[in-house]
């Protein structure tokens, strides 16, 4: 059972990023879809051109070996210069459910560390954001099926 949670809030710097984003997004979510180990996940378009994502996973390694590879590893260069915020969190997870995002929220102030861009923002350096508003926008996602 998937017990591992990756949690990722970026903004994008700029609306002249958002094509080229949304594109190589949905390269990355067709790779998370069959990656070994991943259970479901969420992504949440914010207000501010921000973006969550939450997985779960069997493991930290499991992660890993995804965030490192193929579409993912590919998109991750031009973050650095298309955000001007981007942090991430992980933690065990009690249970095999995803948090809602109000918890997603807590847990990214209180765990959370800022991730490498080139132009950060005031609250890129002191990890401080809105919590996420339009929930509405949620999108889930489920891993391969069950062997």
């Amino acid at each position: 059972m998937p017990r591992f949670v990756s949690l990722t809030r970026l903004r994008l710097r700029s609306l002249r990023f958002l094509p080229q984003f949304v594109v190589l997004n949905e390269r990355a979510v067709r790779q998370l879809r069959n990656a070994a180990g991943f259970g479901r996940g969420k992504l949440l378009m914010d207000r501010g051109l921000s973006f969550w994502t939450m997985s779960l996973w069997e493991d930290e390694a499991s992660m890993r070996a995804f965030r490192d590879r193929g579409a993912h590893r590919a998109v991750m260069p031009k973050l650095l210069g298309w955000c001007d915020e981007a942090s991430v969190a992980h933690w065990s997870a009690e249970t095999g459910e995803l948090p809602d995002w109000p918890e997603a929220h807590a847990r990214m102030t209180a765990e959370g560390r800022a991730s490498q861009v080139r132009l950060p923002s005031a609250n890129q350096k002191e990890l401080r954001f809105p919590a996420p508003r339009w929930t509405r926008l949620e999108r889930a996602i489920e891993g391969p099926p069950a062997a």
